[in-house]
C-alpha cells in the first residue's frame, strides 16, 4: 500500500474526549491510578494524562502488575519513562502471590502467568485503596471489551457483570459507586488500533523497541512465532532460530506471539497494520483458551 493511500490524520475529537474522561475521573474519584503495562495503549494514556493536567504533573500513580515473565525491553522502557515524568510507580508482583499460596503456577506446554495476575491486581487495588483504575483497553480489540462502558463498574469482589453496565447518555459519566465497589476507566475506548498508531506518530511518542522489526530468537508453534525465553516450556522439536520479527501487542513472553516483519519505522508499521489479515490480539494466546476467555477473566476481576 503506497503512502498516498493512507490517512495519516488523527481525529482530534478522540483526544478531546479522552482528556474529558481523565478530568472527570480526577473530579469524581478519590484515589485513581493508571494501570501501566509498558504497551502502546498505556503509553498513550500517560501522554493524554500529561495533557489533561498540564502544567501540573499527572495526579495519578502508575500501577504495574509484574508477572515476572515480561519482555525485558518493556521493563526498561517503563523505568525510563517513570524517571522522566517524575510520577509515582507502584509495582506488585505475581511471584509474591505465588509465594503466598494465593495462586498456583501453571504447568505444561502452554503455561502462562497471565491469568494469575488478576489476584495480584485485586490485592493491589485493595491495599492502595484505588477506587478507579484507568487503562488503555479499546472496544475494537476484543468482543468482551466492546461490551464495557467508559466507566465500567466492578463489585466489591472486583468482578464485572455485563448485565449491570450503566447507560452513558450524552457523554454523561456516572462515577457514583457503593462502598467497596470500584470502576475501570477506559479513556481510549472509542479509538482503533490505527488511531493509536497515528497518535503515537503525531505526538512523536517513544515506545518499546519490540514494536519495531528486530532480529530475535523464536520458535514456531501452532503456526505462530513465539519469543524464545526461559519462561517458555518448549519441546525437543521446538528448536529456536533467529528471524526478523516485531510484536503488535505487549503481554507476557509466554502468551504473546510475534509477526514476521521488516517494519522498523512508524510509517511502515501503520502500512502493515492496514494490510494485516489477523486482528491485533490474534497473536495473544491467552485470548484463545476458549471462545469467551477474555469475558471470563473480566468476570473474575481481570482488568
Amino acid at each position: 500500500m503506497s503512502n498516498h493511500q493512507i490517512n495519516w490524520e488523527f481525529p482530534q475529537a478522540l483526544e478531546d474526549e479522552a482528556i474529558y474522561i481523565l478530568r472527570e475521573t480526577a473530579a469524581q474519584f478519590e484515589r485513581p491510578a493508571i494501570l501501566f503495562s509498558g504497551g502502546k495503549d498505556s503509553i498513550t494514556i500517560v501522554r493524554l494524562a500529561q495533557k489533561a493536567f498540564y502544567p501540573g504533573k499527572i495526579p495519578f500513580p502508575l500501577l504495574h502488575v509484574d508477572t515476572g515473565h515480561n519482555f525485558p525491553e518493556t521493563i526498561a522502557f517503563r523505568d525510563k519513562l517513570v524517571a522522566s515524568l517524575g510520577v509515582e510507580l507502584v509495582v506488585r508482583y505475581v511471584q509474591d502471590s505465588i509465594n503466598q499460596g494465593k495462586v498456583q503456577e501453571e504447568t505444561g506446554k502452554y503455561a502462562s502467568r497471565n491469568a494469575l495476575q488478576t489476584v495480584t491486581l485485586l490485592d493491589a487495588i485493595e491495599e492502595m485503596k484505588f477506587d478507579a483504575c484507568i487503562g488503555g483497553a479499546r472496544r475494537d480489540e476484543e468482543k468482551a471489551r466492546a461490551k464495557e462502558r467508559i466507566f465500567s463498574v466492578r463489585d466489591e469482589f472486583g468482578q464485572w457483570n455485563a448485565k449491570m453496565q450503566r447507560p452513558e447518555l450524552f457523554d454523561m459519566l456516572n462515577g457514583k459507586i457503593h462502598i467497596g465497589e470500584g470502576v475501570r476507566v477506559f479513556p481510549i475506548s472509542n479509538w482503533t488500533e490505527l488511531d493509536v498508531w497515528n497518535y503515537i506518530r503525531r505526538e512523536k511518542l517513544e515506545i518499546p523497541s519490540i514494536y519495531f522489526s528486530h532480529e530475535r530468537e523464536i520458535i514456531e508453534r501452532d503456526g505462530m512465532y513465539w519469543p524464545y525465553s526461559p519462561f517458555l516450556n518448549t519441546t525437543e522439536e521446538e528448536v529456536p532460530f533467529k528471524q526478523k520479527v516485531r510484536f503488535r501487542t505487549v503481554g507476557d513472553m509466554t502468551c504473546t506471539a510475534a509477526v514476521l516483519s521488516d517494519a522498523d519505522k512508524l510509517e511502515d508499521i501503520i502500512s502493515e497494520i492496514l494490510e494485516a489479515k489477523i486482528s491485533e490480539r490474534g497473536a495473544r494466546m491467552d485470548d484463545k483458551r476458549s471462545e469467551a476467555a477474555m469475558e471470563k477473566r473480566k468476570q473474575a476481576g481481570y482488568f
